[in-house]
């Protein structure tokens, strides 16, 4: 999924997710280099991350 579908199914801004996925650990596929990269992610690693976040009370 591009970026505009993977900040939509995070529930974050895409400016959010350019600067943050790296950081966080997100699983991504970059084509091309520098500020005109592209970023593109799966589904199913998305949801793998997504339940590694869990807070446990």
């Amino acid at each position: 999924m591009d970026v505009r579908e993977g900040a939509n199914y995070l529930g974050v801004s895409v400016s959010w997710l350019y600067q943050n996925a790296a950081r966080l650990g997100i699983p991504v596929y970059r084509f091309g280099v520098g500020s005109n990269a592209k970023i593109r992610f799966r589904r199913s690693e998305l949801e793998v991350w997504i339940k590694q976040q869990r807070v446990e009370s």
